[in-house]
């Protein structure tokens, strides 16, 4: 055998492997096409769907507050009239048709109120005192307001469309002498304030009323339209556009509608007031731009690893020429390689580092969300009664009654302990720890929950029945708790039964050997009676609760040694048991 032959085999060979290099190169570049592609869909899709539950979840929270606002809005002017209708000045100008004094009186009473406006009206319809003095002189006689308050002895609320665009929404009630009607007050109530701290959002808002027209909205030209009508004859312009940006289709996920070819979230939640209704549009801008941020570093890092692939494929030709004469440059490039991947692989784990303290923050944020939901389940029935007496208190005031406006502050500063408890009770759950326990009337702890709950009572014509045993019945525990127990009972009775056509809450507080309040409801009973306890459980259609009520109630009997039950009554409704350890004669529990 030759020299030369001993030289070319050696050649021959190491051709071979080159090829057989080339080969798997190629598989691999193959290979990981396939992985970032799978990668970058899989991403996609969960990403998307795990964000847009998310911003869905927060549009629900800011629709509910919303909505909440505009009903405590609604809920506090509808008292004015009622009082103004007994103010003695002004019954006093009707009679004797002197309003030289009227109008300055309406005007110090709208800077308490807060309402829009505040006019007068005398038998015939004229507008003889106003908060606006250009309004003065009006004729009123046919108004839908003045004719039907005329003719009611109760307080009137009206939308009337204004001339010059939108709606103004009032509440009138007539002014009475004896039998005689002397005139009427009407009170215009702000609502616009709403669509103007609305319009800074990114969402579109608003309202309709029980026959689809829109009466409020962050878009003026939506008004007195039905919402279909309105989507298609203008989109949100000033709110919608402002944060919609141009991406891709296969980031967006299925649309609840549609504003000018834009997809966007529909959120919707009744408001309690004469069938309105609301509803926010939520685009999914902020969604895109998360989903894009990380697939664009998903799509950077496989694109190193392909720069890394091509590279090689690029140095084969190097080595098919000089696979024995450089080996030294050989070891130096792999050794930079090397040195390349150590610095791609640190550069991916401060990346890691990064999204698990983003994760770690979205679960803060989670639990923030979770307790500032239960604070305003708890303080908006205080908040609601404190308004009211408010607002009774300053007109007693200007009364020069102040003996009786004594006694609502009194109420109101009742109320602020209550919230201040309510407060140091959900911090004392965070911690599980345990208030000292005092004996309780129950007693007088349901005659406070009633008082409690005198604002709904009010609104609703609901057959409360109480039955009470003569003495007594004592217990061991925190009253401010079980009170907020008792209103919780109260209020779902209450919800349970709005539908019905004649409701009827039953109460009956009975001693043995324990201490059980039953409240029994007429209403269409539990469907799910082993989730009903399970936090964020509800039955209620969305911004009217958040399904924390019974979770909390049923902690706070735990905590008292006792157990809260539920069940459905035999002939319909629902019936929920508190049973607690009666307090006996000689200070002691009874033995369960």
């Amino acid at each position: 055998m030759s020299a030369d032959e001993h030289l070319a085999r050696p050649s021959r060979w190491s051709w071979l492997r080159a090829g057989s290099i080339g080969w798997r190169l190629r598989t691999v570049v193959a290979v990981l096409l396939v992985a970032t592609a799978a990668t970058v869909w899989i991403t996609n899709r969960l990403l998307t769907n795990r964000f847009t539950e998310s911003t869905r979840n927060r549009a629900e929270l800011r629709l509910a507050l919303y909505s909440g606002n505009l009903l405590s809005e609604l809920r506090r002017n509808a008292i004015v009239p009622q009082l103004l209708a007994r103010d003695p000045t002004l019954i006093s100008a009707l009679q004797s048709n002197n309003f030289s004094l009227s109008t300055q009186r309406l005007i110090s009473f709208v800077e308490e109120i807060g309402a829009a406006s505040l006019m007068l009206l005398d038998r015939d319809g004229r507008s003889v005192a106003a908060t606006d003095r250009n309004r003065l002189g009006e004729m009123h006689r046919g108004a839908p307001y003045f004719v039907e308050s005329v003719r009611s002895n109760a307080t009137i609320f009206s939308v009337i469309p204004r001339e010059a665009g939108g709606y103004s929404f009032t509440y009138a009630r007539r002014l009475e002498a004896g039998a005689g009607v002397l005139g009427v007050i009407v009170v215009e109530v702000d609502l616009h304030k709403f669509e103007r701290a609305w319009a800074g959002i990114s969402d579109a808002v608003m309202v309709t009323d029980s026959t689809g027209t829109i009466i409020l909205s962050t878009e003026p030209q939506w008004r007195g339209l039905d919402e279909n009508a309105a989507l298609l004859r203008q989109p949100a312009q000033s709110a919608i556009q402002r944060a919609i940006r141009a991406t891709t289709d296969w980031t967006a996920v299925p649309a609840d509608a549609y504003l000018q070819g834009e997809a966007v979230m529909r959120m919707e939640t009744r408001i309690p007031f004469r069938g309105w209704q609301m509803t926010s549009f939520t685009t999914y801008a902020s969604i895109r731009e998360r989903v894009n941020g990380v697939l664009a570093l998903e799509i950077m890092g496989f694109a190193i690893l392909l720069a890394l692939a091509f590279y090689a494929l690029s140095r084969r030709t190097a080595l098919r020429m000089a696979l024995f004469q450089r080996e030294s440059a050989e070891l130096r490039a792999l050794n930079a390689r090397l040195q390349r991947e150590i610095a791609e692989r640190e550069r991916v784990e401060k990346t890691l580092e990064v999204a698990e303290q983003t994760l770690a923050q979205s679960s803060k944020l989670a639990a923030l969300g979770e307790m500032s939901a239960a604070v305003s389940h708890e303080l908006n029935q205080p908040l609601a009664a404190m308004k009211t007496y408010l607002a009774g208190a300053r007109l007693l005031l200007r009364r020069n009654r102040p003996e009786e406006a004594l006694a609502s502050f009194g109420r109101i500063d009742g109320l602020i302990e209550r919230m201040g408890a309510i407060t140091r009770q959900l911090k004392s759950y965070a911690r599980k720890g345990a208030d000292a326990f005092s004996p309780v009337n129950l007693g007088d702890a349901l005659a406070s929950s009633l008082s409690m709950m005198e604002p709904q009572l009010r609104q609703r014509q609901v057959k409360i029945t109480q039955i009470l045993p003569e003495e007594p019945v004592l217990v061991m525990g925190d009253r401010m708790r079980i009170e907020q127990v008792m209103v919780n009972l109260l209020r779902n009775a209450l919800d349970a039964t709005k539908s019905v056509a004649d409701p009827d809450v039953e109460i009956i507080l009975a001693a043995g050997e324990t201490a059980i309040l039953t409240v029994r409801d007429n209403g269409h009973g539990i469907e799910d009676i082993e989730s009903l306890f399970e936090p964020f459980y509800t039955t209620k259609q969305p911004g009217d609760g958040v399904g924390l009520g019974l979770a909390i109630s049923s902690g706070i009997v735990n905590d008292h040694g006792g157990r809260l039950t539920a069940r459905n009554a035999q002939h319909g409704g629902a019936v929920f048991e508190m049973q607690l350890p009666i307090l006996e004669k000689d200070g002691l529990e009874a033995a369960e």
